[in-house]
């Protein structure tokens, strides 16, 4: 089941802070980088972040998987986070967490996403759902990351559709 976050719950923030370590603990090894930003994180940044936090709790209230998003104004919304436990991976937690992502917020004309250019799960994960390569930077000797665009295909029709 997927549910909203009360950041100001302890258990929970505790629970996203270790999901988080651990997830972007196997990051980092797949490109190169230790010092994920993620990583630096504290149960105090994380509640402070601003990012609203969607988690995919199993039937024994444990976060499995969690994504967390930053919405500027209605323009754009960024994943700023997505992360699954490793015991819990290829069982479509990430897909549902971001399909559920696109039915809270269908009028959004533009997602985007960033990850390790490395990371392949997560590229194809990203790629699955229309997100399109739009910018390649490094961000350390010999790190690089990828940001990902996806605008939304209802607005896009629509537009498409205005001009004619």
């Amino acid at each position: 089941m997927i549910q909203k976050c009360v950041l100001e719950d302890d258990n929970t923030v505790q629970q996203i802070w270790a999901l988080q370590h651990i997830a972007y603990r196997l990051e980092a090894e797949l490109i190169g980088f230790k010092e994920l930003p993620p990583l630096m994180d504290t149960v105090e940044s994380i509640r402070r972040s601003g990012e609203t936090f969607y988690a995919y709790v199993n039937e024994y209230e444990e976060i499995q998987g969690v994504i967390s998003i930053e919405q500027e104004e209605h323009d754009t919304l960024t994943i700023a986070r997505m992360m699954v436990h490793p015991t819990a991976f290829r069982q479509g937690i990430a897909s549902q967490l971001i399909e559920h992502v696109f039915a809270q917020y269908p009028n959004v004309p533009l997602y985007i996403v960033s990850t390790g250019k490395l990371n392949q799960p997560a590229v194809a994960l990203y790629e699955k759902y229309g997100f399109r390569p739009v910018e390649t930077f490094e961000v350390a000797p010999g790190v690089k990351l990828t940001t990902f665009h996806r605008l939304n295909p209802a607005l896009s029709q629509v537009r498409e559709d205005s001009v004619d």
